[in-house]
């Protein structure tokens, strides 16, 4: 069994330093087999968040993948934002804008959705999606693959019709995607943890491909719920993703609900869904 602890927006300018901590123990405790952080490492790109990212990135457990987010793209440095907008990021983070984790029978890749000439939305431009179908079309077909962007696919439930910031070029990214056996998407930005199938908001795809969205998992910045991140298991047929989310009283994170998807003619199913976890589409 495979797992991988996918977090999310750590916003380093308004971190929880005892959440962070909890966070640090927890993981350094599950050792995964991959660390997936899906961006906003920082809350408004400064050097010196930058540096407290990296730092505490080190006490994580390796190997990481990691990708930027919108806020790791400078807002008030204008120069910066347009001559070397994830200059800081490659520096202190990582340069590797097309990142991978391969073994025997997973691979996740990243994908970098921030961009300048935006406040907050992001995409996937068309040279992305090529090299998406080059890197696929290379894999072994009994591998479970994952991508990982920033921005996400799908929105929460219930929010379909209030301008929710999705990845552009969604639609055009899923016919490679879909054709290529993807089976699961990790994002952040919304500060909003919930899972789903991809079919509930692109109903003409032909194939499961199960959501998992990450809310904040240090930041003061927390949206309708605590601070959380996921725990994602995975072997053949079968696929458990574990949302775990901050308990303040007990200064520790908790289980907050399981959903359980298992794999019926190359087609992933809700198999069970405990009580209280995040919405399920």
């Amino acid at each position: 069994m495979k797992t991988i602890a996918h977090i999310s927006d750590l916003h380093f300018g308004t971190e929880d330093s005892k959440i962070a901590d909890g966070l640090v123990k927890e993981l350094q405790q599950l050792q995964p087999t991959v660390v997936v952080n899906s961006g906003d490492f920082t809350q408004r790109a400064r050097k010196s968040q930058f540096r407290s990212a990296a730092d505490y990135m080190k006490q994580l457990p390796k190997p990481q993948i990691s990708i930027p987010g919108n806020h790791d793209i400078p807002l008030f440095d204008v120069f910066r934002r347009f001559i070397s907008p994830l200059g800081r990021f490659k520096n202190y983070i990582t340069d590797d804008m097309f990142p991978r984790y391969v073994d025997d029978n997973l691979t996740i890749m990243g994908i970098n959705t921030a961009r300048s000439l935006t406040w907050k939305s992001g995409r996937i431009s068309t040279d992305q999606i090529d090299e998406l179908q080059k890197i696929l079309s290379g894999l072994p077909k009994n591998h479970f693959k994952i991508i990982v962007t920033h921005h996400p696919f799908i929105p929460p439930p219930g929010q379909e019709n209030t301008g929710v910031t999705l990845v552009g070029r969604a639609t055009k990214a899923l016919k490679i995607i879909e054709q290529n056996n993807v089976d699961l998407l990790l994002a952040g930005h919304l500060h909003q943890g919930y899972t789903g199938d991809i079919r509930t908001f692109y109903p003409s795809s032909d194939r499961a491909i199960i959501v998992a969205q990450a809310g904040t998992a240090i930041s003061r910045r927390v949206r309708y719920e605590p601070n959380g991140y996921n725990v994602i298991r995975w072997e053949y047929g079968r696929i458990e993703i574990e949302v775990r989310r901050w308990e303040a009283a007990e200064s520790s994170f908790t289980q907050a609900g399981k959903c359980v998807f298992v794999q019926q003619e190359e087609q992933w199913t809700l198999q069970t869904e405990a009580a209280a976890t995040g919405p399920v589409l």
